[in-house]
């Protein structure tokens, strides 16, 4: 005997996904005071099913952090590009993304809870995932060996934060990241 859950069911598991997408659509769109109400009607789906996946708002901002954080840390395995800073420069492209559109999730959660909450505890994830891009792109030259990448996504993070459209940051953004890759120079 195992003590194992049992598998859902493709239509539960279609639902949490539902849910999930609904509410990280709704939270970029109105902020951290986003009812369970309104997540479960851009769900399409009774009260009773967004509670019976996620007992509670903090549950669900748990969850949608923790999804976000998984998918950061899967793209560095998996990004694409013509050359180490290429992908460096991908992968760093999708850690602004995430910084720039998890601010309302992150602000719902601290509602409830403080940053020594292990949902908090994704900074070692995401420089294990980045490490092996940000070292191939060393290795090559085309990163100064003189960073690492606590810094870089320090630097990544901040620039994600500076008011303004996404429009106004990103040119930001850009300029950085150029001066990162000595390729140019």
């Amino acid at each position: 005997m195992t003590d194992s859950a049992p598998a859902k069911r493709a239509d539960a598991v279609r639902n949490r996904q539902r849910i999930l997408d609904a509410a990280r659509a709704a939270f970029a769109a109105t902020g951290p005071e986003t009812s369970m109400a309104e997540v479960a009607r851009q769900a399409k789906v009774g009260m009773a099913t967004l509670y019976r996946n996620f007992a509670s708002r903090h549950e669900l901002l748990e969850a949608l952090l923790v999804d976000e954080v998984d998918e950061v840390c899967a793209a560095a395995a998996t990004v694409e590009g013509d050359s180490p800073s290429d992908r460096l420069m991908t992968w760093l492209r999708r850690f602004f993304q995430y910084v720039a559109t998890k601010r309302p999730v992150v602000m719902g959660l601290l509602e409830h809870t403080d940053r020594t909450d292990p949902v908090f505890q994704t900074r070692g994830r995401m420089l294990a995932a980045g490490q092996p891009l940000l070292s191939a792109a060393q290795a090559t030259g085309e990163i100064a060996g003189d960073l690492d990448l606590d810094q870089i996504l320090d630097l990544v993070m901040a620039i994600a934060k500076i008011p303004g459209t996404p429009e106004y940051r990103q040119p930001l953004l850009d300029a950085a990241l150029a001066g990162l890759d000595r390729r140019g120079t």
